[in-house]
């Protein structure tokens, strides 16, 4: 084959590829797009509106909708069905909105919100109904299913680095990570220590983009912020795709009030609806809350009253 139809052949297979990679990328930050989000405004039961869907994908990323029953996803359609209503309700109340079923104004503007990739409510006992059988709400401090918590034993906690994408130094890192566990270290029975040897960590903190092999896909400069697993799993990620810093100014994220939060999860503590408190779902742009609330405090020795 030529230099010159190997050139031309290769040109066209971009061509080919680049629009799905392209496509790709977009479902899965669509739902925290503003012109996705907007152009939904005034859905309510019963309509057909081109990319309800998405709304869908949503909340059921964070826990308000379930489709047990539907398991080849033929409910993810365009139509406002009942359990759409049903769990945008759930959702609005979570989030102290008017509860209209309605996906209104305040509604959209609540979901552009920066937060937490860790979802809202965690076990659905029914697919008919998001605000009917048991489940975890975003009130107070709450804990994973279960409540899974670390060892009585295992007070000391080892943590490692490990990131698929370099986004910020580990010279940069360590020191905020270090004050991030400090703070649940001084109101708990907990100590954190890096570890010298990586096979040896509790807990594996990095930066990772989109689909990274843990079935929580980040959504690229979106809505999700990071997310982390419930004790004794140990893993901590951050989207890579977000803009961080130590020092955050307009457009940026805090290193060490996102971190603060996610080890709040790695010790077993879910989502608090006390807006003040650092496990409070949403982090917005540029916030900066490192300090732990009475409800943190309250919630972490709880859990470990035992």
């Amino acid at each position: 084959m030529t230099p010159k139809l190997s050139h031309v052949l290769a040109t066209l297979l971009l061509l080919v590829i680049l629009p799905f990679a392209a496509q790709s990328r977009t479902l899965k930050s669509a739902a925290g797009s503003s012109n996705v989000l907007e152009n939904l405004e005034g859905s309510y039961k019963g309509q057909t509106v081109k990319g309800l869907q998405l709304l869908k994908r949503y909340l059921i990323a964070y826990g308000y909708l379930d489709y047990n029953n539907d398991p080849e996803n033929t409910n993810l359609s365009d139509d406002f069905d009942e359990f759409l209503e049903s769990s945008l309700k759930t959702y609005q109340k979570n989030y102290n909105l008017k509860v209209t079923g309605i996906f209104d104004s305040d509604t959209i503007k609540e979901m552009q919100i920066k937060r937490c990739g860790n979802p809202d409510i965690i076990n659905h006992n029914t697919s008919s109904s998001t605000n009917s059988g048991e489940f975890h709400t975003v009130g107070h401090y709450q804990f994973f299913q279960g409540t899974p918590r670390w060892p009585s034993d295992k007070t000391n906690l080892l943590y490692s680095f490990r990131s698929s994408e370099e986004v910020v130094s580990l010279e940069e890192l360590r020191p905020i990570i270090k004050s991030a566990f400090q703070r649940w270290a001084d109101v708990s029975q907990f100590t954190f220590e890096e570890a010298t040897d990586e096979k040896q960590a509790d807990i594996v903190i990095g930066f990772h983009r989109l689909d990274h092999g843990d079935d929580n896909p980040f959504d690229g400069p979106g809505t999700t912020l990071a997310h982390a697993f419930s004790p004794p799993d140990g893993r901590f990620h951050f989207d890579a795709d977000e803009k961080w810093s130590s020092n955050p100014s307009t457009g940026e994220e805090d290193l060490e009030t996102v971190a603060v939060h996610e080890i709040g999860h790695l010790l077993g503590l879910q989502h608090s609806k006390n807006k003040n408190a650092v496990m409070f779902s949403e982090i917005p742009a540029e916030s900066v809350k490192r300090e732990l609330a009475q409800d943190d405090i309250d919630g972490v020795r709880a859990l470990y009253s035992n």
